[in-house]
């Protein structure tokens, strides 16, 4: 069931096509992969122009929480393939006297991330492998999973570190846009769980020192496996899928 809240639909504002980026063999092309924030609250407009310029699957890592109250949006009248792969069970208010959100324990988080929900992370990628056409995956600001997703795509694919945290960093001059976009449906989901929105709203996040979070999980995650894309081959990345993505991501 989704809520019977009034949404305001929307533009995304953090939304851009992966392509261009240097990977081993060349640059990633465009229309294979785009991140983005939040697609369940983008007008008709912008769903039927996503899907005309080539969309044709949806990769949607929110929380059934996230998913309940919003539901899939205008793209759901469009046929294009959905996959719901929450990267987090639920959303949870910190514990106690919990840190700040700084970039630090963001980082600290993604590792996490990365390491719990690998499985997860290794699906998206064969859908991406897969796909027909574009594939646009999001969380709701599309920067904390959508971030963890991106880097593991252009990890597979050979992009070095400073690419890989140059495109993460691109989020942080939208963050206050992002905020105002997804006020009103995580202020749902905050008060469906019982929890204070306040606690979630770190202006530290808005600064332009995103490039630490990234840097962290890169090197926590080699420093802990010797190879940062252990954790997903563990979770059953395969050597075929690599070759696929990168056959695919050079237009081969």
């Amino acid at each position: 069931m989704t809520s019977t809240i009034e949404l305001t639909l929307s533009s995304p504002v953090n939304l851009r096509d992966l392509g261009g980026i240097a990977i081993e063999g060349g640059v990633l092309r465009e229309g294979l992969a785009i991140r983005t924030d939040d697609l369940a609250t983008v007008t008709p407009e912008v769903a039927t122009e996503l899907v005309a310029n080539g969309l044709t699957a949806i990769i949607d890592l929110r929380s059934p929480h996230e998913v309940q109250v919003t539901g899939r949006g205008p793209l759901g009248d469009h046929p294009i393939a959905y996959h719901h792969l929450p990267f987090m069970g639920s959303i949870q208010a910190p514990a106690g006297d919990a840190p700040e959100l700084t970039h630090e324990v963001m980082g600290e988080m993604y590792v996490g991330m990365m390491e719990q929900a690998a499985p997860l992370i290794v699906t998206a990628l064969g859908i991406i492998a897969n796909s027909t056409g574009a594939t646009a995956f999001h969380c709701a600001a599309g920067r904390d999973r959508t971030g963890v997703l991106a880097a593991s795509l252009l990890l597979v694919l050979g992009a070095d570190d400073d690419a890989i945290v140059a495109d993460y960093a691109k989020t942080g001059p939208n963050m206050p846009a992002i905020m105002a976009r997804t006020r009103t449906a995580m202020a749902a989901v905050f008060a469906k769980l019982g929890l204070d929105p306040d606690v979630f709203d770190s202006k530290a996040l808005e600064d332009d020192g995103m490039h630490v979070s990234m840097r962290m999980l890169l090197a926590t995650l080699r420093e802990r496996h010797g190879d940062a894309l252990a954790p997903l081959r563990a979770a059953g990345l395969t050597d075929a899928t690599i070759q696929t993505l990168r056959a695919k991501a050079l237009g081969a």
